[in-house]
């Protein structure tokens, strides 16, 4: 059976109940896609934690982290603004600091992080824009 997306009704759920989102690739360059959609979720309440091993001091007002190893608070969500060849890795580590969620952004598809994040307890969720899932599946409904 192949991979399947939780449904809607359970992406609103996750992003209801979600705090801490770890984005993985963040960029510091504003022109980005992922310095985009982050700085639009920072806006929709959601605590931005940026992970990017080439940045050193913040992006959008928080600092940055070179690996999610070195965040020292629980994550809830790790979204993944890398090529689909490294998600597998990123995976593992999301599994390792005990995130709930691994998520791959629209374009983003790797089955191995996939069956790693399923091995670990944790939902994925690929190919989706978590920036446009928050604002159809958020729509009239308060975070937790």
């Amino acid at each position: 059976m192949g991979f399947e997306n939780p449904s809607r009704e359970q992406i609103g759920d996750i992003l209801a109940s979600a705090g801490n989102i770890a984005v993985v690739g963040l960029s510091d360059k504003t022109d980005r896609t992922s310095y985009m959609v982050a700085g639009a979720m920072q806006s929709r309440g959601y605590r931005i934690i940026p992970v990017n091993p080439t940045v050193d001091g913040e992006i959008l007002g928080e600092k940055c982290y070179h690996t999610l190893a070195e965040i020292p608070e629980p994550v809830d969500i790790v979204n993944v603004f890398r090529r689909s060849e490294y998600c597998a890795e990123v995976a593992q580590e999301a599994a390792d600091i005990g995130a709930r969620v691994l998520w791959l952004q629209q374009g983003i598809i790797n089955q191995e992080a996939a069956d790693i994040a399923a091995a670990n307890g944790m939902t994925a969720i690929m190919d989706r824009c978590i920036k446009v899932e928050e604002a159809i599946t958020m729509h009239g409904r308060s975070r937790a």
